[in-house]
């Protein structure tokens, strides 16, 4: 029988953060077993980790949500960096994902902190059009855009589409038409919208609506969060050395702090966080 481990990331509370799945041991599981494990575990991602050698203290790691694999996950990345620590001992990790290399290193002083290096970024213009759609399938206006934020479609390892809230409420007040949604991202080989409402130059407020994996929204989402620190450096909004506080999950009751760091030698994009048993 598989074990699946299950952790919070980007907390220090089980309640709060992003709940994962991970599985340590994925050897021998097809993609149909992961998809039907994840299922069961019913988050918005487990990681399944096989030890990829001849490397030490490498994996080849598959994200899948309840209903799709995706091609990387941070929250669970995180997690299954911090329970690979607390059993192998704090120190640098290799997981090879679909969407490249992202190396991970644990430090196990107090509460175990993971910070994953994204794979390579880029950031793309977004039709008029396609905001549009978000918007309406949001029930959003164009006037609750920042226009200081202009909307984005950034990756960093998973495509997210940036849109910026003008108000604190106006992300407080989410709700959405989850069937359209769905389909105008899926049609965009979007993973998540990232919803952001900036409370000063390196503090923002993040939600994040994942209806192509079946989960109404996303409580700390690492992907986008990287995905995000390219989206700033891209518009001159941040400069490296810069590091970038994200709270999200406050408006579900899960409130979580992702820690975005810039570094002027690298394009990567270093997201960290700690994690904990549930």
């Amino acid at each position: 029988m598989t074990e699946v481990l299950r952790y919070a990331a980007f907390t220090a509370d089980p309640r709060g953060g992003n709940p994962a799945g991970v599985v340590l041991d994925a050897t021998g599981l097809d993609a149909a077993a992961m998809l039907r494990i994840a299922a069961d575990v019913g988050y918005s991602e487990t990681a399944f980790l096989t030890p990829a050698p001849p490397q030490d203290r490498a994996y080849t790691v598959r994200y899948f949500s309840p209903k799709m694999e995706v091609p990387f996950c941070g929250h669970a990345t995180v997690a299954a960096a911090v329970a690979l620590g607390e059993r192998i001992g704090p120190g640098d990790l290799l997981f090879v994902t679909p969407a490249g290399e992202v190396p991970v290193t644990v430090r196990g002083d107090g509460i175990p902190e993971a910070t994953l290096v994204s794979v390579a970024p880029h950031v793309h213009q977004v039709s008029e059009a396609d905001v549009a759609e978000a918007l309406g399938a949001l029930g959003w206006s164009a006037d609750d855009l920042d226009p200081a934020l202009p909307p984005r479609i950034a990756y960093a390892g998973a495509r997210h589409l940036v849109l910026a809230a003008a108000t604190r409420d106006r992300l407080a007040d989410l709700a959405y038409d989850f069937d359209r949604l769905a389909a105008f991202m899926t049609a965009r080989d979007l993973v998540t919208l990232q919803l952001v409402w900036r409370a000063d130059p390196t503090t923002f407020h993040v939600r994040d609506p994942f209806p192509v994996g079946g989960v109404i929204e996303d409580p700390a989402t690492g992907a986008a969060a990287a995905a995000f620190g390219a989206y700033l450096r891209d518009l001159g909004e941040t400069t490296p050395p810069a590091t970038l506080t994200l709270h999200q999950g406050d408006d579900m009751g899960r409130p979580g702090i992702l820690r975005v760091t810039l570094q002027p030698d690298d394009p990567r994009i270093h997201v960290s966080g700690t994690a904990v048993p549930i």
